[in-house]
């Protein structure tokens, strides 16, 4: 029997079809979304029909797994009013300054929510909403998040019978939702968009919560970082570390996380568990930059950067190209410090971008760290994602993390993780199914001390222009 996962991220719609007994996959798909921090949620239908063409209809189960934090809101019809706003849309910054002002401030919402919203979260962009597109805020009947609309039209959206289903793991993303207590806090919703607002309701992990038009059971879905700990078989300790569009370090607790400085957000797991979470803005695109930069490709970028020095001479990246979530600067912007006629070659500054995004996925494994309460480098560092296949990456991960670094072999383990939660839907039991983890290579290297402390000398000298004015 197969059950499909569904990887509905930024950038594209990956589907795995998989063996429900062990996870051996035996079909992918893809299909890629259009570019920008906007995006029609049709394009995502599309896009996963496409992908699973051959695919789906072979699946006894569906999960879908998705990008966190965008907000799809609908009317009361059912209909799409405007263009989903995804994480790395960062036009609700103000909100989100506002948002913790009102409501008693870092603590109040690291306590309540398990977090302290950026501009990522959901509820700054239902208040940024109403304060810039009163019109569409007016006619808003529910918000859900991308995972939820997708599950919404796997089980025959918009139809008025369809529920609007979601799970305690991407919940717990929108920052209004309290993971500690398991239940939405509907008030903040009317305090971001000013009126109440329908919310989906929250499955249990493992729970069937309807069926496809072909008939396949749907499984609840999740966010995609709780995919790829469900598909990657995370244990409390292990530190995952993914480098995507975005960057994240990510861990399974069994108590949940509540770090006032919102450098760590406090999320749920697609277990039942805790799922705390640091996240960068600048991670993948970073290294595809560099690359269009010096006039190559990905594969240029890694032959550049393995003939380099670790160290790159000199040279450091603040890989902040895009603003940053951690450490919170949304206006920043990249930052390339000692650069000479000596070191300036190709090769140094395809090193620098290497160790910069390195160095700050370390900065957030340090954080996460600290916020579980444990030693830093003293779990298993997992290292996944897109740019976890860049042989540069790889041989500077051990010397920046100060750890050996596991590299499994490479998957979709967002789509892998859908997967395994549409087994155990399947299935009905009390736990997910055992699939053996995948097999995974270990990297070592030494500590190279000097590039971390270039990398925070140069991240604590370089502050926003409103940093500095306090505006």
């Amino acid at each position: 029997m197969h059950v499909a996962g569904v990887d509905s991220s930024t950038q594209s719609t990956k589907i795995v079809l998989c063996d429900a007994d062990d996870g051996t996959v035996v079909g992918r798909g893809s299909a890629p979304h259009p570019s920008g921090t906007e995006a029609d949620p049709e394009a995502w239908w599309a896009a996963l029909r496409q992908a699973g063409e051959g695919l789906l209809e072979r699946a006894a189960a569906v999960g879908v797994a998705g990008q966190q934090h965008g907000m799809v809101v609908l009317d009361d019809d059912g209909e799409v009013i405007r263009p989903a706003l995804l994480w790395n849309d960062l036009r609700s910054a103000a909100a989100a300054a506002e948002l913790v002002r009102e409501c008693g401030g870092p603590q109040w919402w690291a306590t309540e929510t398990g977090s302290v919203p950026t501009a990522s979260f959901t509820v700054t962009k239902l208040r940024w909403l109403a304060g810039h597109e009163p019109a569409s805020a007016g006619r808003a009947a529910a918000v859900l998040l991308p995972h939820d609309w997708l599950t919404w039209r796997l089980l025959g959206g918009p139809q008025p019978e369809t529920p609007l289903i979601t799970d305690r793991g991407d919940a717990s993303g929108t920052g209004y939702f309290s993971p500690a207590k398991g239940i939405w806090l509907p008030d903040l919703v009317k305090t971001a968009i000013g009126r109440a607002l329908r919310l989906p309701r929250v499955a249990g992990p493992g729970e069937a919560v309807g069926e496809t038009a072909w008939g396949a059971v749907v499984s609840a879905g999740t966010g995609d970082n709780m995919g790829a700990a469900l598909g990657l078989g995370l244990r409390p300790g292990d530190v995952a570390v993914s480098i995507g569009t975005s960057g994240t370090a990510f861990s399974v607790s069994e108590v949940p996380a509540a770090d006032p400085s919102g450098a760590v957000a406090g999320f749920a797991d697609a277990t039942g568990r805790y799922l705390p979470l640091v996240c960068t803005i600048n991670a993948g695109l970073v290294l595809s930059a560099t690359a269009s930069l010096l006039g190559t490709d990905l594969a240029g970028l890694d032959a550049l950067a393995l003939a380099a020095e670790p160290g790159a001479g000199g040279i450091t990246l603040l890989p902040y190209l895009d603003g940053e979530r951690t450490p919170d600067r949304p206006d920043a912007t990249g930052v390339l410090r000692g650069l000479t006629t000596r070191n300036a070659t190709q090769q140094n500054v395809a090193r620098a971008a290497v160790e910069a995004v390195a160095a700050s996925l370390a900065d957030a494994a340090d954080l996460l760290a600290v916020a579980c309460g444990t030693k830093p480098g003293a779990g298993r560092v997992l290292l996944i994602g897109g740019g976890a296949r860049s042989p540069a990456v790889r041989q500077a991960a051990p010397g920046i993390f100060f750890s050996p670094v596991d590299v499994p072999e490479p998957e979709e383990y967002v789509a892998l993780g859908a997967a395994r939660q549409a087994a155990w839907a399947l299935a009905g039991t009390a736990e997910p199914p055992p699939w053996p983890p995948r097999p995974a290579e270990t990297y070592t290297g030494l500590a190279q001390r000097q590039i971390r402390e270039r990398h925070a000398a140069l991240r604590d000298d370089t502050v926003t222009w409103d940093e500095r004015t306090g505006s």
